[in-house]
């Protein structure tokens, strides 16, 4: 049994905070609440002045960012692709997430998807610092949860030995294939 209850807040680096609380705030609605600003960071005592700004994601989640103005110019880790590393906030429902697609890109903000993963569908963009954003809406059932965690233990011995994908779970992405190319037809693709 886990020790945590839930995730305090996940932090991020940032180029400039009042720009960044700016666009979470008007592109996802998230409520700005807290800064802590100091020239001593307090667990090592070193100097480097920096802006710690947190956003009210909802539900008891927090994100925060860092501002460093004294560090190097942010950058990415070049050696994982930009689609690795990113940040994924919850929807309620697909129609939710296509609003909020309508949303983004009413701001000039080039958004890809929806793209469906079989349990949940996801749109994605790039705040200004780089850091790549997922939208999620859970469309999964019960069942396929159940599934899914049931061959989890499997699939990462398997992947452990091989580093090849497990077919433990193909059935999710045969779903999602299938999903896609009806969604094509619809439109007529």
């Amino acid at each position: 049994m886990a020790i945590t209850f839930g995730i305090h807040h996940v932090a991020y680096r940032c180029k400039d905070a009042k720009q960044t609380v700016e666009f979470y705030g008007d592109v996802l609605g998230m409520e700005y609440t807290t800064a802590f600003a100091e020239d001593h960071v307090p667990s090592t005592g070193e100097y480097d002045p920096y802006m710690h700004v947190f956003l009210d994601c909802g539900n008891g989640n927090v994100l925060a960012f860092f501002e460093l103005p004294n560090q190097k110019d942010m950058g990415r880790d070049e050696n994982t692709p930009q689609w690795v590393q990113h940040i994924a906030f919850r929807v309620n429902s697909v129609d939710e997430l296509l609003a909020a697609k309508a949303r983004v890109e009413a701001k000039g903000i080039d958004v890809l998807g929806p793209t469906d993963h079989g349990i949940f569908q996801s749109i994605y963009f790039f705040d200004p610092n780089g850091h790549r954003v997922e939208l999620a809406a859970d469309t999964g059932t019960a069942e396929e949860l159940a599934e899914l965690k049931r061959v989890a233990p499997d699939m990462l011995e398997e992947w452990s030995r091989t580093k090849k994908a497990p077919q433990h779970a193909a059935w999710l992405h045969e779903k999602a294939r299938a999903a896609h190319a009806a969604a094509k037809a619809r439109i007529g693709e």
